[in-house]
């Protein structure tokens, strides 16, 4: 039955302000992935025997590991691991301290005290804010970025300050341009690098910074770390964790998905500041009631298993390698990440003697529903489109096809920088 019958009803009503409240559901959907979901629906009705190149994709696009399989399908059929798991096992607890130690040189955090399972990194920062956020406390966040701990600060009452991300400032947060009185109202903030969608990593020098800033406007830094692990060309893994005095100011946030391909297990911890972890563990306790055992010890095998994830970064590289040689030969302007499965890539003009792309949208909207390209639109600090290197391709020869055909698509088009 059509949901316009109950917009009628009582229940229009009822919803929270938070959400649109009476006005709920009978606006247009600004969403812009909904956006991108219709347009690419739409090009497939249109073009049914055409290829879709997706490369707006965030989830991996081959499955996990067979030893975290394996693993999850032998512990899945043992009748101890049936209950609960509420904030975590500790074979998790330990697995994640010692993938911190060996990957990342964060050789000081307590399993028992200082890390606490999460069902993903999403859930981990929609929460946290119920943690420190009163009304009129306020969250500092980069954009472009994830707007999840933005949305949740604004359901409890408190404010988002943005801090552009610039290619000038090679996209790390200028601190310097946050507002005194801002700064002083702060209870959070959110950084994540390597960073999405830009692909920018951060230095030693700016996360020093970052603790230093921190401790002056006792602010909690989250660091979400989701793409740690996928760094390139000599780039090793990087963590705010290893960073002295880190620990002091705040958590860093893990997860899975990206790099053990575990995008449907939802799988991630919180590790640093013991009071920050015990605080958020509380706030899960009255959320969850932890994620299905079994995954957390198929997951508790891929973090002892490091080389998982060097066998992505592998490809990963490869694949960016390819996408910007292709795209530069174009005529774009791109340059290779240090980090991240993402491509950021600024939008052209327009077409020579035609249309202008006025918005990373426009061009986006342009590539989807003309040439059958998907990507991301981000316009918030300047106008790009998100590549990802997450395409579906079996091998070296399928992804230089899947390549290739972008280029040949792109290529009868004279575009204007």
């Amino acid at each position: 039955m059509s949901i316009d019958k109950y917009q009628e009803t009582y229940i229009q009503n009822c919803f929270a302000d938070r959400i649109g409240g009476a006005n709920y559901g009978k606006g247009a959907n600004s969403n812009k992935f909904e956006k991108i979901k219709r347009a690419t629906s739409a090009a497939k009705k249109d073009y049914p025997n055409i290829e879709l190149i997706d490369l707006g994709a965030y989830a991996p696009d081959e499955m996990a590991d067979t030893g975290i399989v394996a693993t999850l399908a032998a512990e899945a059929a043992k009748p101890e691991n049936r209950g609960y798991a509420d904030n975590g096992i500790p074979e998790f607890k330990e697995a994640a301290a010692t993938y911190l130690a060996e990957v990342f040189g964060v050789e000081d955090i307590d399993p028992v005290n200082e890390v606490v399972h999460s069902s993903g990194s999403k859930p981990a920062l929609a929460m946290i804010p119920s943690v420190f956020i009163n009304p009129g406390d306020v969250a500092i966040l980069t954009v472009p970025g994830y707007p999840v701990m933005g949305t949740h600060t604004k359901y409890l009452g408190g404010e988002v300050y943005n801090v552009q991300l610039t290619k000038q400032n090679n996209f790390l947060p200028d601190l310097a341009s946050v507002p005194e009185e801002i700064a002083l109202r702060a209870k959070l903030i959110y950084l994540n690098y390597p960073n999405n969608p830009t692909g920018a990593s951060a230095t030693t020098e700016f996360f020093s910074e970052v603790i230093e800033w921190a401790k002056k406007y006792n602010v909690i830094v989250i660091h979400d770390a989701t793409y740690a692990a996928l760094t390139y060309d000599g780039l090793k893994p990087f963590s705010f964790l290893s960073i002295p005095g880190a620990k002091d100011v705040g958590v860093e946030v893990h997860s899975l998905s990206k790099s053990f391909n575990m995008a449907g297990w939802s799988i991630g911890f919180v590790a640093g500041n013991p009071l920050v972890v015990k605080a958020f563990s509380e706030i899960k306790d009255n959320n969850d009631s932890g994620q299905f055992i079994a995954i957390q010890k198929a997951a508790a095998y891929g973090l002892a298993h490091p080389d998982i994830t060097v066998k992505l970064v592998e490809k990963y590289s490869r694949r960016h390698d390819m996408l910007v040689l292709a795209l530069n030969e174009l005529g774009f302007r791109v340059e290779k990440p240090k980090g991240s499965i993402f491509l950021y890539v600024e939008v052209p003009l327009g077409v020579a003697g035609g249309r202008r792309f006025e918005s990373g949208e426009d061009f986006s909207q342009f590539l989807i529903r003309e040439k059958l390209i998907s990507s991301v639109p981000w316009d918030d600090a300047g106008h790009f489109v998100r590549f990802s290197v997450t395409f579906e391709a079996n091998g070296d020869e399928e992804e230089k096809r899947v390549i290739g055909e972008m280029k040949r698509r792109l290529s009868d088009v004279q575009f204007e920088f």
